[in-house]
Order: C-alpha cells, then structure tokens, then sequence
C-alpha cells in the first residue's frame, strides 16, 4: 500500500521547507534509509532519509520549490500502484513539468485566472500589497457591506499588514456585490478582496473563495450576535482601533496647517473628516483631557485561572514580528559589546534645556541625537549586508523600538542627525502615541538604518537586543542608576547608565563597534561636544 510522505518539520521554528535538490526520481526503487532529498529548513539543509521502502510513485514538490510542512512532499508504494485517491486526480509525471508545475499553483485565485468570467461593468479588488515585505493582509474592519452603495474614495476596509492597520479605499463607484475575504480572515497579496459593480450582477462565479480564518471557525449564532452588535455601536469618528478616521489628503491638509485632528468633527461617511472639514475647520477650547488609554500597555494583559489553561490567537503584526527576528537571529552572527557611562553632565544639560519655556526633552532624546551624531562617524555602523555585498546608508534613519499590545514596532526617525532635540522629542512622542493606536503608516516604519531600544524606564540595568534587519547593529538602553564611583581618586555618588550594542558581525567587526560606543560615549558625558 502506497505511503504519503509529508514534509518534515526538522527545526521547532520550520513552518515551511525547500527542496534543495532532489536524490531519487520517479520510478526510482527507495530503500530505507535512502536519501530522499535535501530539505532547506529556516536554519540549515538536511539530508531527509526514507522510512519506508518500495517505488517513487509521486513528487509533491519540484526541486527548488518550498512547501508547508505536512503537506505532500512524495508518495512511495508498489510499481504501477494506483495512487489518483491520494493525490486528488492522476499522479503526477516526474518534478518540473507543466502538469506537476499546474498541481502545484496556489489554490486562492488572482484576477488574472479569474479574468475571463467577469461580467462587464464589474471591478474585481485585490488585496492590495501596502508595504515591500507584505505577503499577506488581514481585514480588521469592513466599513461597507454587500449591497453597499460605493463611491470613489469611500473606505472600504481596514487592512491589517505586516507592519500596521491602514485605510483602504475605493477608486471604483458601484456597489459592493461580494466580500472576498471575511472580517478578520485573512489573504495574500493579489487574491481578491472584493467585487464592484451594477447592481443585481451576478458575480458567483468572479473571484477566489473567501480566506480561512479563525473567524469563519466560530458557530453561526456568534457570528450572528457579533454582526448585531457592531450595527447597535453609536456612530464615531474613530474606528475600531481608536484611531482618528480621516481621508489621507484630508490627513495631509491638517498636518500643513498644524491642525490637531481629535479636534475636528469629520462630516464624512460615520463621522469621518474629509477634505472641506480641514478647510472650513475653526479652533475650538480643548475639551478636558481624558482617561490615559488601555493600550499603553505593553502587552495585553492575560487573566490566569488556576488549573485552565487559555489560547490567544497571534495577529498578524505578532506572526511577522516573529517571523523576522527568527531570521535575524540565526541569519545574523550576533555579537555583544557593552560600555558604561557616566551620566552626571547629561543630567545637568536636560535640566537647563527644559529650563526653557515650551520644551520638554527625555534622556532617551539625548541618546538618539547622539547616536545619529555619532553614526556620521561610523558610517560602517550605518550600513546593512546585502549577500555579496555591503550598502553603506547615505541617510541617518534611526528606528526607536516601541511597545504595542501586539508586540513590538519601530518607528523609523529619518535623517535623525539633522534633527534638533525638540524635532527628536516631538517626532517620538507622536509616533509611539500612534503606534499603539495602530494609527502609523508603513512608510513610516520603513527604511531604518540604526535601532535603539530602551528599557531604562522598567528599571532594567543592561540587556541585548536582536537586531531589526537589514540593520547592522541595535543599541540597548539600560536605566540611569545612582550608585558609587571613582571620580579623581575618590569614591563619590554618581549617575550611570549601561549601553549594550549588538552587532552584524558581518558587517561591524569589533573595534570598529568599540571606536563607534567611545564616540557615543563621549557625546554623552560632554553634551557639548554634539555642538562641535
């Protein structure tokens, strides 16, 4: 009796394996104990030997080609065994020909398989691709329903990327006639999102079926309740992540003018502001300032009942977070350098800068302006390994890590060494506020060339950080402890602070971090030095 081989899950963080090459053919007789094939996991290529014995009847995967793990990788059994049950029609001849290259295509269909079937009138939406490493998108939020009249510029949904929740809006006037993927399910780049057109179409046959979720999992009747609920929810102009809904020219408008958008009362579709709201919009006295938000937390809190053990679902912001420093840690030979500073005359000039009216800067803002100085420097430092060569950055573009409920993001300061230090502080503040509101755009997550991270303010003393890739090297921020030290012979109190950098070693080797942390720290002890 034929044996299905699945792929194999040869490390605890494989969700996926590639043939690197392939040791037996179709036809060919398998002992056990035989190589297979070579199997690229996310760490290493391994040699994958047969467990059972008889003819390669079947190839799942063609040389050079990835697949899930339990998928079909090969079917070994008897000579001329019947095997169509197993692999859903006729077995498939040897890897690389057009049949086993047609078995093999995604199972979600694009608007170019599905092209010929659209009825005219009718616009087929994609899910669109909202920043370069997004492969897949999650609709957080439908703002129309089938049946919907839509207008060009209409929100149609909010997308969930790798990287944050975006507004997506319609170019197409018509009528939404089918959701391609379910509220909170989600899709790759490319599948369809959703149909547009006259009413009445009949688009059955347009379009891929809807993604599995989580979502579609739950019983009909909590569907049914959660549908009811949204549509008893009081009208806001805020969407479900609290987030301020606005058009993105209205959003640009308000940003030219200075104008803060939790002041303005959108006149939009569900509250939300569209151009003319900016245009016509007249300062109002503040309203009195409200609770902080939940969502400052770093993570969501958990509830622990004793002997019951709970599940949470990971978003899409966590899998990928996940995703990336796996590939970080085992791509990159990490190294550790680490140095401790005196922070006595940092202490002193923060006093006298916030001395002056209307500014207000943070250690943290001292630390990132003196790294971006400091880079200038080091250009070695600022640069990223590209295979089978080194790309020295010509921007000073420094990440700040930031803590969201769903984990971790990186803001990306650009051209930080020119910014002044109330340029930093203001620019951080808006940014991590929207960050943990879902509220920031890919473009500005994008293009890093530093990363800082810093845990002074849990009390942390020291720690390391994996590096935010295509950096080459991340800074770890420890807390400012007073403590005993050695100043012109004498034992004195002081401030000090410890910095930990962590380094691509194939891009910084070590005395070129070392020579970079001197820098750094020169700037930190003698903050006047920033000015020469």
């Amino acid at each position: 009796m034929a044996e299905v081989i699945t792929m194999p899950r040869l490390s605890d963080t494989m969700t996926e394996g590639k043939v690197a090459k392939w040791h037996k053919k179709v036809g060919d007789k398998v002992k056990e104990g035989d190589i297979l094939a070579e199997i690229e996991t996310d760490k290493a290529v391994q040699d994958f030997e047969s467990e059972v014995e008889g003819t390669l009847l079947y190839i799942g995967v063609e040389e050079g080609a990835g697949a899930a793990v339990d998928s079909i990788l090969a079917i070994i059994g008897n000579e001329g065994e019947d095997i169509s049950g197993l692999t859903g029609g006729a077995a498939a001849p040897a890897a690389g020909t057009e049949e086993t290259k047609s078995q093999e295509q995604p199972k979600a269909e694009t608007v170019e398989t599905a092209s010929a079937e659209i009825p005219a009138g009718v616009e087929v939406i994609t899910m669109p691709r909202l920043s370069d490493t997004m492969t897949e998108g999650k609709v957080a939020k439908w703002h129309k329903n089938i049946g919907d009249t839509v207008k060009e510029g209409d929100l149609l949904a909010e997308i969930e990327t790798d990287k944050a929740v975006q507004d997506f809006e319609s170019e197409f006037n018509g009528v939404l006639l089918k959701q391609g993927v379910e509220e909170g399910g989600a899709a790759p780049v490319d599948t369809v999102l959703a149909i547009i057109g006259p009413a009445g179409t009949d688009v059955s046959a347009v379009g891929a079926p809807k993604a599995a979720s989580s979502a579609s999992e739950k019983p009909a009747e909590q569907k049914a309740e959660a549908k009811t609920e949204e549509k008893a929810a009081p009208v806001a102009n805020t969407s479900s992540s609290d987030r301020v809904a606005i058009s993105p020219l209205a959003k640009k408008m308000a940003q030219d003018k200075g104008v803060d958008i939790n002041t303005v009362q959108g006149s939009g579709e569900n509250g939300r502001i569209v151009k003319k709201d900016i245009e016509n919009y007249q300062p109002a006295a503040k309203p009195a300032a409200s609770a902080p938000a939940a969502s400052a937390a770093a993570q969501v809190a958990v509830s622990f009942v004793q002997g019951e053990d709970t599940e949470t679902p990971n978003s899409q912001v966590r899998n990928v977070i996940a995703k990336r420093l796996s590939e970080s840690k085992f791509s990159a030979p990490h190294y550790y350098l680490m140095v401790e500073i005196n922070m006595d005359k940092a202490i002193e000039a923060r006093k006298e800068i916030n001395s002056i009216p209307d500014t207000k800067i943070s250690f943290n803002d001292m630390i990132i302006k003196a790294t971006a100085i400091a880079l200038r420097k080091h250009p070695q430092v600022n640069s990223s390994w590209a295979g089978d060569k080194i790309i020295h950055r010509g921007n000073i573009n420094v990440g700040v890590a930031v803590a969201i409920p769903d984990g971790l993001v990186v803001p990306v300061l650009k051209n930080t060494d020119q910014m002044s230090y109330t340029q930093i502080s203001a620019a951080v503040k808006d940014m991590a506020s929207r960050a943990k509101n879902k509220g920031l755009k890919a473009n500005e997550m994008e293009g890093s060339t530093f990363s800082i991270s810093n845990l002074g303010m849990f009390g942390i003393e020291t720690f390391t950080s994996i590096i935010n890739q295509p950096n080459s090297a991340i800074l770890s921020v420890g807390a400012i402890i007073e403590k005993p030290i050695v100043k012109n012979g004498q034992i004195v109190v002081g401030n000090t602070m410890k910095l930990s950098l962590a380094c691509d070693h194939r891009v910084v080797d070590g005395a070129t971090g070392a020579q970079f942390l001197q820098t750094l720290r020169t700037y930190l002890e003698n903050p006047l030095t920033l000015l020469l």
